[in-house]
């Protein structure tokens, strides 16, 4: 398996992992240095120790639908539903890969709004994926 196949599995491995709440895998699947960064709010998780605090405090891990991955060489792009049971959010994540293991991923997430009708007249409605 190239790079580029080899990095896409253990995106959905990772996305896996997290629909099964089963998030001790993760320490497989990123470096123990690895970076995660959430710009919308500014944050920065350092370190495994840190990601394990996270994702063990989470009050509740999404449930989450892969839409795409795009990719080539050390990166891997997803875009994905997140749903908390309630809340849904739109989401893009860039993995940037080391060694085969995540070293860098940056998310962005929004919520989905309603299209304002002033555009109306150059746009079409997406169908849900």
């Amino acid at each position: 398996m190239d790079e580029t196949g080899a990095n896409e599995k253990v995106v959905n491995r990772l996305i896996a992992c997290i629909n099964d709440r089963r998030v001790e895998i993760m320490d497989e699947l990123f470096h123990d240095d690895a970076v995660m960064h959430w710009p919308q709010s500014g944050e920065l998780v350092r370190g495994a120790e840190n990601r394990r605090g996270i994702y063990n405090a989470f009050p509740q891990l999404p449930t989450i639908t892969p839409r795409r991955l795009s990719s080539g060489g050390n990166l891997v792009v997803a875009e994905a539903l997140l749903d908390y049971g309630g809340p849904q959010y739109e989401t893009v994540f860039i993995f940037e890969f080391r060694d085969g293991r995540i070293a860098k991923e940056t998310a962005y997430w929004s919520e989905a709004f309603e299209a304002p009708d002033w555009r109306a007249q150059w746009v079409e409605k997406a169908q849900a994926k």
